[in-house]
């Protein structure tokens, strides 16, 4: 397993589709994921701080395993099958939950839980960006600087 971060979210144009951009922490190969519009939402809510005045699902997520005294320990992207990614929630006791990517990097957010990546995964669908295109990946961070949760609202 590779230890990863989340480098943000952004549309995808024309299609107006969101992405999840993870990288490896000690490597340089990114992991791409299309994902939905409420998800992108709730990544973006959390990596900018916005609390919402009553708790989003994942919130409420994070709010129940607290209760229940059941630490979310991390998530673990485990594999891709026809370009659909599979990931597992890891909590107390090596419980395992199956999940989507999406939904457990959200929730990975809010409870402070690592993010890692099969070796499998990352070899099949991460991508190097190489140094002359790292501007590319400095211009991606600056739009996440200047985005807004609302602006994946429409899609």
């Amino acid at each position: 397993m590779n230890e990863m971060q989340v480098v943000g979210v952004r549309v995808e144009l024309p299609n107006n589709q969101p992405i999840l951009l993870l990288k490896e922490s000690t490597g340089d190969r990114y992991l791409p994921i299309w994902i939905g519009a409420v998800e992108a939402t709730a990544i973006a809510f959390e990596q900018q701080g916005v609390r919402p005045a009553r708790p989003l699902t994942h919130d409420l997520l994070r709010d129940l395993l607290a209760a229940l005294d059941v630490p979310l320990e991390r998530v673990e992207i485990t594999e891709v099958k026809e370009n659909v990614f599979y990931a597992d929630l890891v909590l107390g006791k090596d419980i395992r939950v199956s999940a989507r990517p999406s939904d457990a990097v959200a929730l990975a957010l809010r409870a402070g839980a690592p993010i890692s990546c099969a070796d499998a995964v990352l070899n099949d669908a991460g991508i190097v960006i190489p140094d002359e295109q790292e501007d590319e990946v400095e211009k991606f961070r600056e739009f996440l600087d200047q985005i807004s949760p609302d602006d994946f609202a429409g899609s």
